[in-house]
């Protein structure tokens, strides 16, 4: 190396397409946040221009995006691509959704999500047990007390327990593990409501209380073991 060059050294890289340039930089503006939440994109015909590339290669972009769910296209009038919401929430919808579509094809067992859901929500209640405020307690023991106050054949049954369930998700100040549960219950609880009998769903009013009440000692070990024995006790119940 002859005196006054650099000691710097290169590597060849492969230049990206088109198209995974213009899904590249709207991935990063949403992800560095210059595109917002609700924010509508340009039309293709603009990004085209913008990027210097044909339509095609923008709606290939676009498509992409809308797979990873990061925007998503409205059509008719006023409609067009837009930042999608990007929260624990809208993780849960989308997780859930994906498990009811393997479930569809077949291409899982319900024993799987239901096994999967042993855990996760057992482990719920154990940090709802530590994580909790004075509020959730307080919301928990109202979505029980609703629920015992009805006929275990109730229509409202099922809204009651899904209630539960979020309000024990957020109760765990972990908002990945309340997005797990939220997906789970999701696909699981309306299913058991439907083939569960009346003595059933009347045994299912009482094990929640007994979670509630190890929550509210703060006793994570009992927390867990309770609502694994409820969920336990669901499946036996259900035909």
């Amino acid at each position: 190396m002859e005196s006054g060059e650099s000691a710097v050294s290169f590597e060849a890289r492969t230049v990206q397409r088109p198209r995974q340039q213009v899904e590249a930089q709207i991935r990063a503006a949403i992800m560095d946040g210059v595109l917002k939440t609700g924010q509508k994109l340009p039309t293709e015909v603009m990004l085209a221009q913008d990027f210097g590339v044909s339509r095609s290669t923008v709606r290939e972009a676009l498509r992409s995006l809308v797979g990873d769910g990061l925007i998503e296209k409205v059509p008719g009038a006023g409609g067009g691509s837009f930042v999608r919401m990007l929260d624990h929430h809208a993780f849960a919808d989308e997780l859930g959704q994906d498990i009811e579509n393997l479930l569809r094809i077949g291409a899982i067992e319900p024993d799987e999500s239901a096994e999967l859901r042993l855990v996760v929500e057992g482990v719920c209640a154990r940090l709802a047990a530590s994580g909790r405020t004075d509020e959730d307690l307080r919301e928990l023991n109202e979505a029980v007390a609703a629920r015992e106050a009805l006929a275990a054949d109730d229509p409202q049954v099922p809204e009651l327990d899904e209630r539960f369930h979020e309000i024990l998700g957020r109760a765990t100040g972990n908002r990945l593990a309340a997005a797990l549960l939220r997906a789970l219950n999701h696909v699981t609880e309306p299913v058991g409501h439907l083939s569960q009998d009346a003595r059933g769903r009347s045994g299912a009013a009482g094990r929640q209380s007994a979670i509630v009440r190890a929550i509210q000692a703060g006793d994570g070990d009992a927390a867990e073991d309770e609502m694994r024995k409820h969920l336990s006790y669901l499946r036996r119940t259900t035909g």
